[in-house]
């Protein structure tokens, strides 16, 4: 099989972790008989300073043209005094709205092997949890109307948030179907008790429930989810929440499994298409130190074998490579926690991920 990728590696360790994923497509690709193009293509702060903008509209035309597309990170202090419309975060949500990608897929996953680096006690850890968050993606208080008013006290600015009931049905719809392929646990996230968009998203998802008799379905107010998560992770199977909720509980879910550096991610739309991308974004302080840990993208690289391209047995085999060198005790930095040893590079983490597929 021939596939064609598109390589937004960005800024940062941006570029260290996709060199890491794409080395551990390229061995997989062989293993298996297939043949994977990498195209790399700017965005984020590379492509401001290449091109003036962000996100160049032969970003947008290559990335359509591909049958998937791997994502480092964009961002850094660079560019930190730019006006926001032309910073490079600006980048991610055309790009997702130009794919159309309104589902994000984020596993958090405890492995066993790393449970010391955990912040949670191990009472509540047990051996582990296996949870995953659906959020909204294209909508919400990140896409609405916004700016400067004079308001009661001077001036002051506003964020609009809104959903419309397809949004809310479609991003619902992910989430069931995901939920049917796991444990058949759905747990909706809202703020129901204080906003009217929250109020939409709660009706529309009991609507759906409807249709699902097999999964186990209730909701929960952000507050006490946030609380819930660092209480009892284990009691969830598969959240799903809007866009700025999703954004901050799925950053918490990270922290409980021991490191971001090892949270991969999916962006789906309705197409087979989809963006992958490791969610610790692009860590300039440690940038070119060869310190990064590479984990989250390779998984990332798994995750696009499974949902876009569609090669589930290819991505079992990395995540197995996976679970192989975590359970021999390899470690970055970022896992070490009371480990007085000494920490793996990026390229050796790779390495050893190289060598146990």
């Amino acid at each position: 099989m021939e596939l064609n990728i598109a390589l937004l590696k960005g800024d940062g360790i941006g570029v260290e972790i996709i060199d890491s994923a794409v080395a551990v497509l390229e061995k997989t690709a062989s293993k298996f008989g297939h043949k994977f193009n990498f195209t790399p293509y700017l965005i984020g702060g590379a492509a401001i300073d290449a091109v003036g903008v962000p996100l160049p509209q032969e970003t947008i035309d290559g990335c359509l043209a591909s049958d998937s597309v791997l994502l480092g990170a964009v961002g850094g202090y660079k560019w930190d005094d730019l006006p926001v419309d032309k910073r490079p975060e600006k980048a991610l949500l055309g790009i997702r709205s130009a794919l159309g990608l309104y589902t994000n897929l984020r596993p958090a996953k405890l492995y066993p092997a790393l449970r010391a680096a955990s912040p949670l006690k191990d009472e509540i850890v047990g051996s582990g949890f296996d949870l995953l968050i659906v959020r909204e993606l294209t909508g919400g208080i990140y896409f609405g109307e916004r700016g400067y008013r004079e308001g009661k006290y001077g001036s002051e600015a506003y964020d609009t948030e809104a959903y419309s009931v397809t949004e809310i049905e479609r991003i619902g719809i992910a989430a069931f179907e995901a939920a049917m392929k796991r444990s058949k646990r759905l747990c909706s996230v809202d703020k129901a008790n204080v906003l009217e968009t929250s109020r939409l998203w709660r009706s529309t998802m009991h609507t759906l429930a409807e249709k699902y008799p097999e999964v186990e379905y209730r909701d929960m107010f952000v507050d006490n989810a946030a609380m819930q998560l660092v209480r009892d992770p284990k009691q969830f199977d598969v959240i799903v929440t809007s866009n700025m909720f999703g954004d901050i509980l799925s950053d918490e879910a990270s922290q409980i499994t021991g490191s971001i550096g090892m949270l991969a991610s999916a962006s789906l739309g309705a197409s087979k298409r989809g963006m992958y991308e490791p969610i610790h974004g692009s860590a300039p302080d440690i940038a070119g130190q060869n310190k990064a840990n590479p984990i989250a993208a390779i998984l990332s690289g798994a995750m696009m074998l499974r949902y876009s391209l569609d090669l589930p047995e290819e991505a079992d085999c990395i995540e197995s490579a996976v679970d192989k060198v975590l359970n021999a005790g390899c470690r970055t930095a970022d896992l070490m926690g009371t480990d007085t040893g000494t920490p793996l590079t990026c390229t050796e983490m790779t390495e050893r991920i190289l060598e146990a597929l």
